[in-house]
């Protein structure tokens, strides 16, 4: 049987979040001493993400290693909204197929079968 599973790859920066317009400035009054440069009681200013992404590969395992090195094989997974992200996540770990399916039938059944239409960045 062939399974599928995502790999989140990032993005992980908070730059990339900044670059696009999706941050908001954020404080907090700090309240350990582990934070290297301030001490309890400093405020600490920072860019908080607003939306989170996610983006990386499908991972497919079950393939005939005689066709696939080891049994497996990805597609690459464009970055999305982390909520798409989660509940593809869920779907994909139930997906399993005798036969290779295509990238594209992957996201087109995703799509109908939950009825959550992917938000891609």
């Amino acid at each position: 049987m062939i399974t599928y599973s995502t790999n989140m790859m990032g993005p992980w920066h908070t730059s990339w979040y900044a670059e696009r317009g999706l941050t908001r400035k954020a404080s907090r009054i700090v309240t350990t001493d582990f934070i290297l440069g301030y001490k309890i009681g400093d405020r600490l200013e920072y860019d908080e993400v607003v939306t989170h992404y996610a983006g990386g590969r499908i991972d497919i395992y079950g393939l005939p290693e005689e066709e696939y090195y080891g049994g497996k094989h990805e597609y690459s997974l464009p970055v999305m909204e982390a909520t798409s992200w989660n509940v593809f996540t869920e779907w994909l770990d139930d997906l399993s197929t005798k036969q290779l399916i295509p990238y594209k039938e992957i996201i087109e059944r995703f799509e109908t079968e939950t009825k959550h239409k992917i938000k891609w960045w």
